[in-house]
């Protein structure tokens, strides 16, 4: 087969296109590279790939129509991973044009494609964002998810609906993913384990927001990975699917300071805590229901956060060091 991944620089892409090239897929990755965050570290993550001579690399921007027609219109593709996005919650406060532009913008270049260069399937990144404030848990994809609280939730919340619209439209079959707070080795560094981490073994205050009262569902990449294999599996070998979302996550919910508290057992440090009120475009709370994920491709993660954080922090002390 041959599959193109968008923002194969990032941290779940890379991962994606390792494992699909792993068992012998022709993958094409694309990205951007922006400075949102460390290039370098982007870098160094399509380093790893260049060992896989069915891995083919090229910077190209979402947002760039022409370039992407010209990309499908040449390479045939059999099915996309769509990863490629202006990431998180907090910037979207700060430049929401970002998140219009790659989000909305690139997700559409991305379905024109499909329409126009037939595909036998996509799989999209959403985000468990799409739920806002909801007080009820677990997450279900049952639950209404019309109250966003930040300019990401609200493109990916948009992407879910310009998919099933290019579904119904024009045959595009797709399946959305919800993803759930993931970590792990080359991680994106504006997130909890790295920002914690680095300060942690620096001796600096970490950012405690609503003084702790916070839970997450964190899912650990390899996790991750194996769920977005397995439902582009099942989108290929499925002719009738033509549009679904499903959560992704662990499916076990941990409190904030316990997660701390791991990183400084396994870092071998203390963390020095600034407790702080809840941020604007936080939610309290995360938790998948993943049964509707599980039942459609027998998804089931293996990794505790236990081994999850022992794993992250022996590559950070290790890479970062």
């Amino acid at each position: 087969m041959k599959i193109l991944v968008t923002g194969a620089a990032g941290f779940i892409g890379s991962a994606v296109c390792s494992t699909l090239s792993k068992r012998g897929e022709q993958v094409y990755g694309i990205d951007n590279l922006n400075s949102y965050y460390s290039v370098a570290l982007k870098q160094a993550r399509l380093n790893l790939l260049e060992n896989f001579k069915n891995f083919h690399f090229q910077q190209l921007d979402l947002i760039d129509n022409s370039a992407i027609r010209s990309l499908f219109a040449s390479e045939k593709f059999t099915a996309v991973v769509h990863l490629g996005a202006q990431a998180g919650v907090r910037y979207s406060l700060e430049n929401p044009a970002a998140y219009i532009n790659s989000n909305i913008t690139g997700t559409l270049n991305v379905l024109e494609a499909c329409r126009y260069y037939p595909v036998q399937h996509l799989v999209y990144a959403s985000s468990s964002s799409v739920y806002g404030d909801n007080s009820k848990i677990p997450f279900s994809t049952e639950d209404r998810t019309d109250n966003p609280i930040s300019m990401y939730a609200a493109t990916k919340k948009s992407n879910e609906l310009m998919a099933h619209a290019y579904a119904k439209l024009f045959g595009v079959s797709n399946t959305g993913l919800r993803f759930f707070t993931v970590y792990g080795p080359w991680g994106r560094p504006d997130m909890a384990p790295m920002l914690f981490a680095k300060a942690i073994l620096e001796n600096k205050p970490i950012q405690v927001f609503n003084n702790g009262n916070m839970s997450r569902d964190f899912t650990y990449i390899d996790d991750i990975v194996e769920g977005v294999v397995c439902t582009l599996d099942r989108g290929l070998a499925c002719e009738d699917i033509k549009s679904n979302v499903f959560n992704i996550g662990r499916g076990e919910p941990v409190k904030l300071l316990r997660f701390i508290e791991l990183l400084e057992e396994n870092l071998g440090r203390k963390a020095i805590k600034e407790m702080l009120p809840m941020q604007a475009g936080d939610v309290p709370n995360t938790w998948a229901d993943t049964t509707e994920l599980e039942k459609a491709t027998g998804y089931c993660p293996k990794v505790s956060l236990e081994h999850g954080i022992k794993y992250f922090a022996k590559w950070y002390l290790e890479f970062l060091q």
